[in-house]
């Protein structure tokens, strides 16, 4: 048990210090290794990342999420309508939950807003405006859009 929180609290110090020179002595991780960034994700953000391209590597997860839901659900949508309807309440297209209980009626629906709000938040500006993202909120935003994509990957099915 103490093994697993002293990991947990060299993972958490180490991101606080994310774009930081290290000393010589320490092992050099990659920010998405320490963030645990989703291996997908990591594939189409990495390089831009690497290069310095904070927006754009954001961008690139979301834009991602986006196809990956518009895959899944069949829904010819994009962004935030994608998202309400892919993840909606009554005939949802994607299923997290089971859905019987009120408490997993209520998860489904706010994945269902935090998907959506996450494209209106995130994807659009990048999409539709110059941004310049420093190095801790693209790790931020990438850290969210694993998450989101593990969630998908354990929906239930029908």
């Amino acid at each position: 048990m103490f093994k697993n929180l002293t990991r947990f609290e060299r993972i958490a110090r180490a991101s606080r210090n994310v774009g930081k020179a290290r000393p010589s002595s320490a092992p050099v991780a990659h920010p998405f290794d320490e963030r645990n960034i989703h291996p997908a994700i990591a594939k189409v953000s990495k390089a831009l990342f690497d290069d310095g391209h904070y927006s754009q590597a954001t961008f690139e997860a979301f834009k991602f999420l986006d196809a990956l839901v518009k895959e899944l659900s069949g829904v010819n949508d994009s962004g935030h309508g994608l998202m309400m309807n892919a993840f909606g309440d009554r005939s949802t297209k994607i299923k997290l939950t089971d859905m019987v209980t009120q408490s997993e009626q209520d998860e489904q629906s706010g994945y269902k807003f935090i998907f959506a709000g996450s494209m209106s938040a995130i994807r659009n500006p990048r999409g539709h405006e110059i941004i310049h993202d420093s190095i801790d909120r693209c790790l931020d935003h990438l850290s969210m859009a694993s998450t989101l994509l593990r969630r998908i990957e354990d929906r239930k099915y029908p």
